[in-house]
């Protein structure tokens, strides 16, 4: 999965540090981010790369994170991409890139980045929020709020009737591939729960024996997966839900299209049933 980045090390404890001219910088405009333009791969500027024309970088960057020694830092300056050699290109790399420390990378920041944007004023009494030096947060002067990265717990269930499993497609999105059942947790919800709400709203079935598997940082969505595998219970009719979803079949494991990216939780799921190295 995308995390999954061993022998590499992410490391994002803060710190307040100041950039240097070797460190490594992310910067956006909208769902885009800078990348060399030649590469084949995503490759991030340092600020070294931009110091001639952008001398003040280093001064406004915010540390975000650390991938072994490299440190990254996050830049809010537009026009980059007026260097030649840089350009702009759209973070759905971050899906495609098969290095995944670079597109966990490039992901984790872009979540930053949002959140940071998202937050520039108290949502409270509506003044200037400033950062903090002690710990990756943002504050209020005047009234005191104090404000966290926003993380969303999020279900993903596989539904599996012996040798079936329950697969959807989504409606009206992009993404056009098999899916799984998924869902945000409501507020006073368990996990379980949740498992329970989201394939009856969506597919209008019951489940038991309800197993946790894995989770996952998914920074897309600024959620927290939590994977569950879940037996069916009772009658196999399917309901779909059609605001949500556009499909919703039974596949037979030998059915099941091997996935084609690796990056999601999702599609770790599908290989895990379909390869029969889940045990359920």
């Amino acid at each position: 999965m995308i995390q999954d980045i061993d022998p590499r090390i992410f490391n994002n404890s803060f710190a307040d540090k100041k950039a240097a001219s070797q460190d490594l910088f992310l910067a956006y405009d909208g769902d885009s981010v800078l990348v060399r333009e030649e590469k084949d791969k995503l490759w991030y500027p340092s600020f070294a790369d931009f110091e001639a024309l952008y001398p003040h970088l280093c001064e406004n960057a915010s540390f975000l994170f650390s991938v072994d020694d490299i440190n990254y830092f996050l830049v809010d300056e537009k026009g980059l991409d007026s260097l030649d050699g840089w350009i702009y290109v759209t973070t759905n790399r971050f899906r495609t890139e098969p290095k995944y420390w670079r597109s966990f990378a490039g992901a984790m920041g872009w979540q930053l980045n949002r959140w940071y944007k998202d937050h520039r004023f108290c949502s409270r009494c509506g003044n200037p929020t400033k950062h903090s030096k002690k710990e990756r947060m943002l504050y209020c002067e005047s009234c005191g709020l104090e404000t966290y990265p926003k993380i969303s717990p999020c279900v993903i269930v596989a539904v599996h009737d012996g040798d079936r499993l329950l697969m959807a497609k989504y409606a009206g999105r992009v993404y056009k591939n098999y899916a799984l059942i998924a869902g945000f947790v409501e507020v006073g919800e368990t996990l379980e729960d949740a498992v329970r709400r989201e394939v009856m709203e969506e597919v209008g079935l019951k489940v038991k024996n309800i197993k946790f598997y894995k989770s996952q940082p998914w920074p897309f969505s600024d959620s927290l997966l939590a994977g569950f595998f879940a037996e069916l219970d009772g009658d196999d009719t399917i309901t779909l839900q059609e605001d949500e979803l556009s499909l919703g079949v039974w596949l037979h494991r030998d059915e099941i299209p091997p996935a084609e990216l690796h990056i999601s939780l999702t599609s770790e799921m599908q290989e895990a049933f379909r390869l029969r190295t889940v045990k359920l």
